[in-house]
């Protein structure tokens, strides 16, 4: 057997958690002191750094077929370096490094064996030579061996994972989730804000990708990323952590025993968000509805939501059955939007408002008076609880709940009286009509609520069309009223 004077080394690991390359880098040192005295001269290295031998993928044969098979691209150069002659044999660290899947190993027995004479292939455990049949039939064994071993280990750690995901625990591994700490469970309280922003924001029918563009703008990363993307926003907002809910194999378990930062019911609305674009991808982008949630419907007070109705490129707001309301109204949505902002530009003009705005409350102490008020609403859950253990009497519970609910309504009072900074530039800007226009949608929908609530109003009622009148948009059908709770 001739020595090799262009052998190639090939090393892999299969999980390397620090990322380093340490694990390979070793065994390339050790194969590379094998050649050194054996006598053979290296032609090239095959690193597969953090590579699997075991885990398999569906695949698409030449013939058509669909297969399961393990992917590892450097393998197959390996092969066709041997198979075209560039290498005229093989170096590894150990058998188990090269090959856990049979048809692997057979596809090299192959190439080896194709060869006259035999292509030489050492390793430095001495697990894997080829050089004849009982190497041959040694190696085929210690390869089912170690595929029964891994497939052994796959079955447990998957039990384990269901086992964990079934008692709410968190798995740990991997990067950290956005709005926790890298316990898992701990929540990033400006990081959890963004989520709970980014959330109502898609329920009020702002794009994933505006909002993308906004938390960059405004400095706010992902955790393994220099800027958001439409997928890993989307991916965050369906997670079930968010809402404290466990998830396995890509369904909800049950609760998890970290804390939520949405409500289920919120996570619901922006499922449901969610959905409906995906239903309507290609129609007009969701940027254009700039006031879901403020059309009250006349007949259930329910929200009216923007909808495509049946004519194409049109869409409406709605009083959706599929969120509570009766199906009943509907409205063109240019005209509504249309009719909505020239009274917000209306407002804006007048001076006093402008003063009005000018005074209020910065919006840094948003997050502040937040977290008062969830203080103040846990507060209440305890008292609830103590009452229904029967710890506390009637009496007692009334007594202590009444001064949770006179702080809560100050918090939520200061919470409304909290005016943007992007609607503090549109009232201090001098020209209030031109800043208005250059907002996104997020920021005119922003302005209007804080407009209706200087003007103590909730929003515009929509009466039902006159069906006397031709078929066109009717702002007498729209009113502003004070409305405290639709429903």
């Amino acid at each position: 057997m001739k020595t090799p004077q262009r052998a190639v080394v090939y090393v892999r690991i299969s999980d390397d958690r620090e990322g380093v390359g340490a694990g390979v880098a070793r065994q390339e040192a050790d194969a590379r002191q094998l050649a050194a005295r054996l006598g053979w001269e290296i032609g090239e290295v095959i690193v597969e750094n953090d590579t699997s031998a075991f885990k398999r993928r569906k695949v698409r044969t030449p013939t058509g077929r669909a297969e399961l098979r393990v992917y590892r691209p450097g393998f197959r150069r390996l092969l066709d370096l041997l198979e075209n002659g560039t290498a005229d044999g093989m170096l590894a660290y150990d058998l188990d490094r090269t090959a856990r899947d049979p048809r692997d190993l057979e596809d090299l027995i192959d190439v080896v064996e194709s060869r006259e004479p035999r292509l030489p292939v050492e390793s430095v455990s001495g697990s894997l030579r080829l050089a004849n049949d009982a190497d041959v039939t040694m190696a085929r064994v210690m390869v089912a061996v170690a595929n029964k071993s891994s497939r052994d280990t796959k079955r447990r750690v998957a039990r384990k994972m269901e086992e964990m995901a079934r008692e709410g625990r968190y798995a740990g591994g991997g990067a950290r989730r956005f709005g926790y700490e890298r316990d898992g469970i701990t929540i990033n309280e400006p990081e959890a804000e963004a989520i709970r922003e980014a959330a109502q924001r898609i329920v009020l029918g702002e794009s994933a990708n505006a909002i993308c563009k906004d938390l960059d703008a405004r400095g706010i990363r992902p955790v393994s990323a220099a800027k958001w993307s439409t997928n890993s926003l989307i991916g965050i907002l369906r997670s079930g952590r968010i809402a404290g809910l466990r998830e396995h194999r890509g369904e909800v378990v049950g609760p998890a025993q970290w804390p939520a930062i949405i409500d289920e019911e919120t996570r619901g609305e922006v499922l449901a968000a969610l959905d409906v674009r995906s239903r309507h991808r290609g129609k007009p982008s969701l940027r254009y509805w700039l006031n879901d949630g403020l059309l009250i419907c006349s007949q259930c007070k329910g929200f009216l939501y923007g909808d495509y109705g049946n004519v194409k490129g049109k869409y409406r707001y709605w009083c959706r059955p599929d969120r509570g309301g009766c199906g009943k109204i509907a409205i063109k949505g240019s005209g509504a939007e249309g009719l909505i902002e020239a009274q917000v530009l209306e407002i804006l003009a007048d001076a006093g408002t402008l003063s009005a705005f000018a005074s209020g409350a910065s919006a840094a102490s948003a997050a502040e008076t937040r977290r008062a008020i969830a203080e103040e609403q846990e507060q209440l859950r305890a008292l609830a609880t103590a009452h229904g253990n029967k710890q506390i009497s009637m009496a007692e519970w009334l007594a202590a709940r009444a001064p949770i609910d006179e702080r809560l309504k100050m918090h939520e009072a200061a919470l409304r009286a909290i005016v943007p900074s992007s609607i503090r530039q549109v009232v201090e800007s001098g020209d209030p009509a031109k800043e208005w226009n250059a907002l996104d949608a997020h920021g005119k929908r922003q302005l209007t609520r804080v407009i209706l609530e200087a003007v103590d109003r909730s929003g515009w009622e929509v009466a039902p069309a006159d069906m006397t009148k031709a078929r066109k948009f009717d702002p007498d059908r729209m009113r502003l009223v004070r409305i405290d709770t639709p429903g």
